[in-house]
């Protein structure tokens, strides 16, 4: 097995005995530590490759001018952004091959953030005192491995000593993981859904595999769309089947499944092929039928789970939706295509069922097709979201972007 170099962060002067243990557990196991202070008042426990001198330098601000009136909310942005500099570097120069952290509060908040800047992939665990609760906040949309520490990290004993242990065979077990973040020869194709549009969106996969590419399916669901768009910007995925864009309206209104100010945008500015689809783009949802807004209260409600409530946007906030769609996709530089199912655009609104309202989604088309720019072909069929041929067109059209961008290329 080939030895790989473990970065070990912490606080080394609340932490260090802490973060000494763990840099002999990766020994042990045959791997080398390289240990990183980030604390700045008191006098390291542990000795540093990477010191808070070089951090804080790093970060912009000398360690003596952070001592002089040193407060956290003066030294904690310093100190994340030299680490972050720092563990970059290093990463991109190959010459550590996995992270882990070790804090209460403070400590995750610092380190999630370096973590969150590093490419997916990369070993990434924080062992947490805040762990057990929600981690959302610190682990955002990379794959951050949280480990609950159980006791707080203040001291060894047999309990933490072993969680520690624990956390140091996890971090280096995948470091010496074999597998790699690597595309293949044909653009990773990635492919939005919810539980409303799955069947058209399984579809869809399967004669994108059949023509011989990977997907990569996320769950619309905020985080969801967002690690996709982050995918892109780090050239794993070159291609883009949006077939639902609830993310855009959820924003909008301020629902569960808000994708950010961004969705829509980023595979439009990169030039990635993509043909996109209205999939549940009429749905905000919501937690219990109890928090759903007083606004809402009076529309059909459907209980999607015990835990999960939907509403149906109407024609003048459909309309809207349309418009900020048209506005978000302006950057589009390459050809794309806009395809839409005018007889239901997830299972809840075709005919028979609760969201069926037709001239809410007409109200919807029409701005769409009023806003986007020329090279964005809109088109309609008369089928909903989840027939099988409206799923294999969609999938079609997409496979046809890709290989006209790959000839164009050719003949460049």
């Amino acid at each position: 097995m080939q030895m790989k170099t473990i970065a070990v962060m912490a606080t080394l002067d609340t932490k260090g005995v802490e973060a000494q243990y763990v840099a002999e557990q990766i020994r042990r196991l045959g791997h080398d530590p390289l240990l990183i202070d980030t604390g700045v008042v008191g006098i390291p426990a542990a000795r540093a490759a990477i010191t808070r001198e070089e951090v804080a330098q790093a970060g912009g601000m000398p360690l003596a001018q952070l001592l002089e009136n040193p407060t956290r909310e003066k030294s904690a942005p310093i100190m994340a952004a030299g680490a972050t500099a720092l563990v970059k570097r290093l990463v991109a120069e190959g010459k550590i091959h996995g992270l882990i952290s070790l804090g209460g509060t403070q400590g995750t908040t610092l380190s999630t953030k370096v973590m969150r800047a590093l490419p997916y992939g990369l070993p990434k665990v924080m062992v947490s005192t805040i762990a057990s609760g929600n981690v959302a906040p610190w682990v955002d949309i990379k794959d951050i491995t949280m480990m609950f520490s159980v006791a707080d990290i203040l001291g060894l004993n047999p309990l933490t000593k072993k969680i520690l242990a624990n956390a140091a065979g996890a971090v280096c077990g995948m470091a010496s993981v074999d597998e790699e973040l690597r595309p293949g020869s044909k653009p990773l194709v990635a492919v939005t859904t919810v539980g409303i549009t799955t069947q058209g969106a399984m579809r869809a996969v399967r004669v994108l595999e059949d023509a011989g590419y990977e997907t990569i399916v996320f769950h619309a669901i905020g985080p969801g769309g967002r690690a996709m768009e982050q995918l892109m910007k780090e050239k794993i995925i070159g291609a883009v089947l949006d077939y639902s864009t609830i993310e855009v309206s959820n924003e909008m209104y301020h629902a569960l499944l808000a994708g950010g100010p961004e969705r829509l945008t980023t595979a439009g500015k990169l030039g990635l092929p993509r043909v996109i689809c209205p999939g549940a783009i009429e749905v905000l949802v919501f937690n219990e039928p109890e928090t759903v807004p007083l606004a809402y209260r009076d529309r059909t409600l459907i209980r999607h789970s015990p835990q999960i409530t939907d509403v149906r946007l109407d024609q003048a906030e459909m309309a809207a939706v349309g418009r900020e769609v048209a506005r978000r996709l302006q950057n589009t530089t390459d050809p794309a295509i806009f395809l839409v199912p005018a007889a239901g655009y997830d299972s809840y609104s075709v005919e028979g069922q609760g969201f069926h309202n037709p001239q809410a989604d007409e109200a919807f088309l029409a701005e769409l097709k009023a806003g986007v720019p020329g090279n964005i072909q809109v088109i309609e069929r008369n089928t909903h979201i989840e027939d099988p041929d409206f799923a294999t067109e969609a999938a079609q059209m997409l496979i046809s972007l890709i290989e006209s961008k790959e000839e164009t290329r050719a003949h460049a």
